[in-house]
């Protein structure tokens, strides 16, 4: 492999996030258990925020909106103002979660430092994942960050050209395979899943990933025999 640049996911792969959403989405849940089964909760939910992502797209602020939204349909519009405060107090929340490394993150980057570029290439909101990444500590390591309004196979050309590299000299790093791996490898590059105990529903996949620039991994200190041979 001739690589360049070495790029991580955010979310779930340097820090904890969709665990943050799911203890939200359990009080929003509880907040409006007259209406539904926790279930029917869920699903209106879920089917709210996938039809705002084009709208919204991916992050916190998209998802209060989409809470408030879900809310007023469940209801019928009679939810009361209370209600929409609280809803908005979760989303406040959600916002100032602490940042929890995960195992290995920071020992996988000081050995990488150095032996090549460093990026961080997530999908969010670019207040808070900037927020996240400089409160993480570990903004020092990386050559560029890149927040992206989408992870799909035009994102990640117009990333490869900002950093003015070929997909071949491209390495991804990510949870996701929808999102991190199968768009990487459909453009040439190269990518590793690293699982993360949960997963949000919209970016999970139903096939096996069997590619020869792929590689799942356990834990992201296990690509460091990989890129330092």
């Amino acid at each position: 492999m001739n690589l360049k640049v070495i790029a991580f996911d955010a979310d779930d792969t340097l820090f904890v996030n969709e665990p943050y959403f799911q203890e939200t989405e359990e009080k929003f849940c509880a907040l409006m258990s007259d209406y539904l089964s926790h279930q029917g909760l869920s699903q209106e939910l879920f089917k709210t925020e996938i039809g705002n992502l084009e709208l919204y797209g991916y992050g916190i602020k998209g998802y209060i909106l989409s809470m408030i939204e879900a809310a007023m349909k469940i209801s019928n519009n009679t939810i009361s103002v209370e209600v929409i405060e609280k809803i908005t107090e979760y989303g406040k929340e959600l916002l100032q979660k602490p940042i929890e490394l995960l195992e290995g993150v920071e020992e996988t980057l000081e050995a990488l430092k150095g032996k090549y570029k460093l990026v961080v290439a997530t999908k969010g909101d670019l207040l808070d994942q900037r927020r996240k990444l400089h409160n993480s500590g570990l903004g020092h390591y990386f050559h560029h960050i890149e927040v992206m309004s989408d992870k799909k196979e035009k994102d990640y050309e117009d990333l490869l050209k900002r950093l003015e590299i070929k997909a071949e000299e491209f390495f991804m790093i990510g949870n996701s395979l929808k999102s991190d791996v199968l768009p990487v490898l459909n453009i040439g590059g190269s990518a590793v899943h690293i699982p993360f105990h949960t997963t949000w529903e919209h970016e999970k996949i139903s096939h096996k990933v069997e590619h020869p620039n792929f590689r799942a991994l356990e834990k992201i200190t296990e690509v460091l025999p990989i890129l330092l041979p």
